[in-house]
């Protein structure tokens, strides 16, 4: 009885001996297959895998180009600097690691609440700045102390320093901190690789009009690290583009020396070569320090830039917005000659006032005897108020508007600068459309003399002189004469199309020239005291522009005014006379303060340009030249 029972143990035992043995023998089966997927199969899969944990692909950084002027004096620089950065996925107790490196590289409470901030800006996996410039002293206690502080490293960099300062920034403009906007920016034009080792960008200037030409191209280094992120050995490596080297029609000494004839001014002044359109000198006082900007200017420093009333930021150039005044007398005069409402010959009582017919409403001349009989000669000459409201009565606003605008009033002229403003020509539609009336006979008058809603930057003042210099020829002012990278050049090509304005054969070009050169020289010009004297022969147009309302019979006297109520005073002028190479505006806010005359000013400048000295040279020719050789 008892052999059954055993037996029948023995075979069960024995089945689940075979069945466990099966079981063991398919997993190890199914091991053996897993393990040939993963080490045959896979191999390549599971390799670049773990290249990916140890081989990483670090951007680099191109040169910056740099800003010449037109002599070859570079007008920016890049200072190499070195930074403290923090790897944030690397770093498990951030707050322990700044505690620890606080004495070690000095870190101050603003350095801190940076890098807080920008941390929470980052990705874990980019690099995220702990400490800017580091000196050598910091620099070296870091190098003894970085094996405690692993995803920390000391990076080299290039940062912009803008020699000049105040004296360039409108012009030149600044690179800065690369923003929440300026990334989607570049995401959204697929540029945003190209800038994945800069923190900077360019913001003003011809640092942001010429971004792409100055950028260059990012590069980059395939390198091997090891677990503490270390860099073992580069495996490959691809350089970086330096941007390119911009040269600008700028000339620097004439920059500073124009400069210097403003000290404590609000002012503006462009001086261009009219041949070419090409700006030698834009000065707008007061200007700023645009080094601050590079690294990220405070708040407060910033805000109080804001605040200023001397407006430092604007550029009154391209943004100073004025009544363009008697310095457009010249152009109005010119389009009533060619729509035939003038000729040279029509003479004009030019009295103390003028009525509209059929009204009471006088409108005053600045100068309170009257002028007499003028023609269009005489008229710009003396600047006859009462003779330009005649003309403009009879032209009316929209010939006026028509033809003015032909000579750029009313419109971005053009410049290679992001930073410019269109002003205003006034029109029967705008009217409508800004203040809701219909246009009245009465506010064609005060545009003939370029006040009322007209309102012009020095930049279109300049333009406009230039094409009457050119027989009615449109060009667009420039900063840009050339861009170099090694062999390669680039040259200036006009960003926008030149335009004509009636014939450049007309008669008329040659007599408003002649009538400006009048006002400088005639006795009886309104400038005859600072120019008629110049040898190289001065031609120019004064203008005075209010900047508020006189009360009915009220007298203006500047001298019992406030500053800030005083009459801006503009000047365009051009020369030499009978072959013309500079062209340039003035406008001095209020009048200009401590003894400074913008008719003076004027002449200073044309003289250091024209004047020659027992050399033979002009101061300018001097100033170059030994800029060159400090070059």
């Amino acid at each position: 009885m008892n052999l059954p029972d055993f037996e029948r143990q023995e075979k069960l035992f024995n089945r689940r001996s075979r069945v466990a043995l099966g079981i063991v023998l398919t997993g190890f089966l199914i091991l053996l297959s897993n393990l040939w997927h993963l080490q045959i199969d896979d191999h390549h899969y599971y390799q670049t895998r773990s290249n990916e944990n140890d081989i990483k692909m670090i951007p680099l950084a191109p040169r910056r180009g740099i800003i010449y002027d037109r002599n070859g004096i570079p007008l920016v620089r890049n200072v190499k600097k070195f930074d403290l950065a923090v790897m944030p996925y690397k770093i498990h107790n951030m707050k322990a690691l700044i505690k620890a490196l606080t004495p070690v590289v000095y870190l101050t409470p603003d350095d801190i609440k940076t890098f807080w901030q920008a941390l929470k800006q980052s990705s874990r996996y980019r690099n995220v700045v702990l400490k800017d410039e580091l000196t050598n002293v910091e620099m070296a206690r870091f190098a003894v102390n970085q094996f405690k502080f692993g995803g920390v490293s000391i990076n080299s960099y290039y940062d912009r320093e803008y020699p000049y300062g105040a004296a360039l920034s409108h012009v030149i403009g600044y690179v800065s901190r690369i923003s929440d906007s300026d990334y989607q920016r570049l995401k959204k034009t697929g540029e945003l690789e190209n800038y994945l080792a800069d923190r900077n960008i360019g913001k003003q200037g011809i640092e942001s009009y010429y971004e792409k030409l100055l950028h260059g191209q990012t590069g980059y280094q395939e390198v091997e690290v090891d677990n503490h992120g270390r860099i073992v050995r580069v495996l490959k490596k691809v350089p970086p583009v330096a941007g390119k080297n911009i040269y600008l029609t700028l000339d620097l000494p004439l920059q500073l020396f124009v400069e210097k004839q403003l000290p404590g001014q609000r002012a503006a002044v462009l001086i261009e070569n009219p041949k070419d359109a090409s700006v030698l000198a834009m000065v707008s006082c007061p200007g700023y320090d645009p080094n601050p900007f590079v690294k990220g200017i405070s708040f407060k420093a910033y805000h109080q830039l804001l605040t200023d009333k001397d407006l430092p930021l604007i550029n009154r150039v391209t943004q100073g917005l004025y009544p363009p005044a008697s310095t457009v007398k010249p152009y109005i005069a010119m389009s009533a000659l060619l729509d035939k409402v003038i000729t040279p010959q029509t003479e004009l009582y030019s009295g103390p006032t003028w009525t509209i017919p059929g009204t009471k409403h006088c409108y005053h001349d600045w100068n309170r005897n009257g002028h007499g009989m003028l023609d269009v000669t005489k008229a710009i000459e003396e600047s006859a108020d009462t003779f330009f409201y005649q003309v403009a009565f009879e032209m009316g606003i929209d010939r006026i508007h028509a033809m003015l605008s032909q000579f750029g009033y009313g419109k971005m002229t053009g410049i290679d600068l992001h930073e410019e403003y269109p002003g205003l020509l006034p029109s029967r539609p705008w009217k409508m459309r800004a203040h809701h009336q219909p246009w009245y006979q009465g506010d064609t008058i005060s545009v003939g003399i370029g006040q009322g809603y007209w309102i012009a930057t020095p930049i279109q003042m300049v333009k406009a002189l230039v094409t009457l210099l050119n027989n009615g020829r449109v060009m667009s002012p420039h900063l840009m004469s050339a861009a170099k990278l090694g062999n390669q050049t680039i040259h200036y090509k006009s960003p926008m199309p030149v335009g004509q304005v009636a014939s450049t054969n007309s008669p008329y070009w040659a007599l408003i020239r002649k009538a400006m050169f009048g006002m400088a020289n005639s006795p009886d010009g309104t400038g005859y005291k600072y120019f008629h004297s110049a040898p190289y022969g001065i031609a120019a147009k004064s203008g005075t522009a209010q900047v508020f309302s006189l009360k009915k019979n009220q007298i203006y006297n500047a001298k019992t005014l406030p500053l800030r109520l005083r009459d801006n005073i503009l000047y365009t002028a051009f020369a030499p006379y009978k072959h013309p190479t500079v062209a340039m505006a003035l406008v001095l806010e209020n009048g200009g303060d401590n003894g400074i005359v913008a008719g003076p000013v004027v002449r200073h400048i044309l003289d250091y340009m024209f004047l020659k000295g027992p050399t033979g040279q002009t101061q300018m020719q001097l100033a170059d030249q030994a800029a060159n050789k400090l070059n």
